[in-house]
């Protein structure tokens, strides 16, 4: 008599999800094709750091956006002026800290960037909680009053900031420890690019940790897939927004921090400047997808730095064509919200 077969498990019938790895390859792809196109592989060592630190610092600041824009829906052309406020208050508290910025003790210098970086984090999510108190939660649901009102809200805050901090650009310079280069082999890569390289993977790590491993990180990314099963669970979804929204202003704050150190110096226009790019990144990722917004900003950082050695008349188009043959290529992106 023939054995029957063991019962088939009910985690067998499921089907198996299938990560969309392709994306990834763009990176590899686009620094390699780099190689030849730059002709000296010194150059293209310094090219491809600094566009993966000028990548880096753009996922910090657009990550926040693309979670405001999968969770809430809120299109928030506002998000410029916490960028540019948390450049200013680095301008506010590195000063201060002049001994320790100006001190050769590379550890002093990492103290005072991480204090500057703490409180902007600190200071601009308060900020953000208010500005989503007064200005985003009357708007919920209506689209074209969330541009106009959150744009609205960006050229009241560059007036302030104004009213404090005037409207002359303010240096803010690198830390004595940041300065200079670091040579690898023939090539030169500047100190402060690869901080910022260690602080992008940082921030992505915790990140990925935080939406992946943890129940807060569950709820988002079922709150970004179906709102309203969350609610129908039980669970306060304007509460899970309101820390969205606070989160998603600290991390433009830090990026604010790192962009103003990557310019060197901070102007009340610098937030409004940088917005249309990060809706560029948020578009070629996906919008709503982290990960694509990740891929996105070194996809960015990469062919900005390539062209604006190759084509400098390029460069000033480079993201948008980039953009254009994405969407040709994925037209949600290169991870729609079902693929995170």
């Amino acid at each position: 008599m023939n054995p029957s077969p063991p019962a088939a498990s009910p985690l067998d019938e499921l089907p198996r999800v299938r990560r969309d790895l392709l994306p990834l390859a763009l990176i590899p792809v686009i620094a390699l094709l780099g190689v030849p196109l730059v002709g000296s592989f010194s150059t293209w060592v310094t090219l491809t750091f600094a566009g993966l630190a000028m990548g880096m610092i753009i996922f910090i600041i657009a990550s926040g956006l693309t979670l405001v824009f999968g969770l809430m829906d809120v299109l928030n052309f506002g998000h410029g002026v916490f960028i540019t406020l948390g450049a200013f208050l680095a301008t506010a508290i590195l000063g201060p800290l002049a001994g320790w910025t100006t001190s050769e003790r590379i550890l002093l210098n990492l103290g005072a960037v991480l204090v500057a970086m703490v409180a902007a984090m600190i200071l601009v999510g308060l900020v953000g909680f208010l500005f989503e108190r007064a200005i985003i939660r009357p708007v919920y649901g209506q689209p074209l009053k969330q541009i106009m009102i959150t744009m609205g809200g960006m050229i009241v805050g560059e007036e302030l900031i104004k009213v404090v901090w005037g409207p002359q650009a303010i240096p803010l310079l690198l830390p004595a420890g940041f300065r200079g280069s670091i040579l690898m082999g023939e090539a030169a890569v500047e100190k402060y690019r690869l901080v910022a390289v260690v602080i992008g993977l940082i921030v992505f790590a915790a990140m990925f940790w935080v939406l992946s491993r943890t129940k807060v990180g569950l709820l988002i990314r079922a709150g970004v897939q179906d709102r309203e099963m969350v609610e129908c669970l039980g669970y306060r979804i304007k509460r899970l927004f309101i820390g969205v929204f606070v989160a998603g202003s600290a991390l433009a704050g830090l990026g604010g921090v790192l962009w103003g150190l990557f310019q060197q110096s901070v102007v009340p226009q610098m937030g409004g400047a940088i917005t249309v790019l990060l809706f560029i990144v948020i578009i070629i990722g996906g919008m709503g997808s982290v990960g694509g917004c990740f891929i996105g900003s070194l996809l960015v950082g990469l062919v900005a730095n390539y062209a604006g050695f190759l084509a400098p008349k390029v460069a000033l188009f480079s993201n948008i064509l980039l953009m254009v043959i994405v969407l040709l290529w994925r037209p949600e992106g290169l991870f729609s919200v079902g693929k995170q």
